[in-house]
């Protein structure tokens, strides 16, 4: 009898605090992984030593060459049947997009290499999915703030500000997965949107853990009292992925405690 071939998962951002999770997860389950980031030296040793792993330089936010970076690692790795995107890129000024602080050059900036590079990277790779006859898998790494607004009061007394360039890329990250779910359907490709609530870690472009003060703010407000953690993400990513989730598609699954059901 003729083995299966073992399947391939592209993970963009695959070295970061979600992505290590999904990484390791997709090899513990026989996936060969591809980790698609911009710096091997966050790839834990673990990640490093597992033959199923592979590295692959990619900078995402380098948005002039996406296109033909993409199509070239097409082409090395051929088309995946998993791909998955939970990559964060943003300009240094990152701290500074609230309401009050944001430019226009920076909303634009940020605007250009997250949301329109997830856009972009999922539909070239649903196309390349189509022309390979492979009915295949896309998840989308999505947020809370991009199906609520947020709740300005958890970051009283804190550094932390609203972030208006966040909430306008995952809102249109969650829409994206909706209008791909409904186009590509018809060839057998599931798109879908992941959305984590806050979580245990480091703070993005930071090497600290989350201040205190608003982890104690945070907890008091969703129904499960705690934040959650990579690994609890990554689990859903794997179903998303698999045949386990054959029927879902278009879907915005929630990994938020229960923050955005009241």
């Amino acid at each position: 009898m003729k083995m299966a071939e073992t399947q391939k998962v592209f993970i963009f951002g695959g070295a970061g605090l979600i992505g290590s999770e999904i990484s390791k997860l997709f090899a513990k389950s026989n996936f060969r992984v591809t980790i698609l980031d911009i710096d091997d030296s966050k790839i834990s040793e673990q990640l490093e030593t597992d033959e199923n792993i592979n590295f692959q330089y990619f900078d995402v936010s380098n948005i002039d060459q996406c296109e033909d970076s993409y199509k070239a690692i097409l082409q090395k790795y051929g088309c995946p049947d998993v791909f998955i995107n939970s990559s964060y890129p943003r300009t240094k000024d990152w701290g500074l997009a609230s309401f009050k602080d944001i430019t226009l050059k920076s909303f634009r900036e940020n605007i250009d290499i997250h949301l329109n590079t997830y856009a972009w990277l999922a539909k070239l790779t649903a196309d390349e999915m189509v022309s390979s006859k492979i009915k295949g898998s896309i998840v989308l790494l999505g947020s809370i703030y991009g199906v609520v607004g947020q709740d300005i009061s958890i970051y009283e007394n804190t550094p932390l500000t609203e972030n208006m360039t966040y909430a306008t890329i995952k809102g249109g990250i969650t829409n994206l997965t909706r209008q791909m779910a409904s186009y590509y359907g018809q060839f057998g490709i599931r798109v879908n949107t992941l959305c984590p609530g806050g979580l245990a870690g480091h703070v993005a472009g930071k090497s600290d853990g989350q201040d205190p003060i608003f982890v104690e703010n945070y907890c008091k407000k969703v129904p499960l009292r705690r934040l959650g953690t990579a690994d609890e993400v990554a689990s859903v990513a794997l179903f998303l992925g698999t045949q386990a989730s054959s029927y879902v598609s278009g879907a915005t699954i929630m990994v938020d405690g229960g923050w955005t059901a009241i």
